[in-house]
């Protein structure tokens, strides 16, 4: 019967030699994916600015009148359906 070879390890695995000129930088790789899939970058860049925009509300109390607000109104939706004629 054949034996398997020895298991490999990390002293008996070979690394592969990094071959710089074809690796790309952060500037080109991002270029060739954002024309591979366009709606990608456009939708991180929605979402930060969302995310900026609201934390700029929360900082400054929007979110709580805004919370309020949709809680009265469903407060007074619920209030409605409930009342007996």
């Amino acid at each position: 019967s054949a034996h398997p070879g020895p298991p490999l390890s990390a002293t008996t695995t070979k690394q592969p030699m990094l071959d710089i000129s074809k690796h790309h930088t952060f500037q080109e790789k991002l270029m060739r994916k954002s024309k591979e899939n366009p709606f990608v970058p456009i939708g991180c860049l929605g979402t930060a600015g969302a995310l900026m925009y609201g934390l700029r509300a929360f900082k400054q109390g929007h979110i709580f009148a805004q919370g309020f607000t949709v809680v009265a109104i469903l407060f007074g939706v619920f209030t409605t359906a409930l009342k007996k004629d």
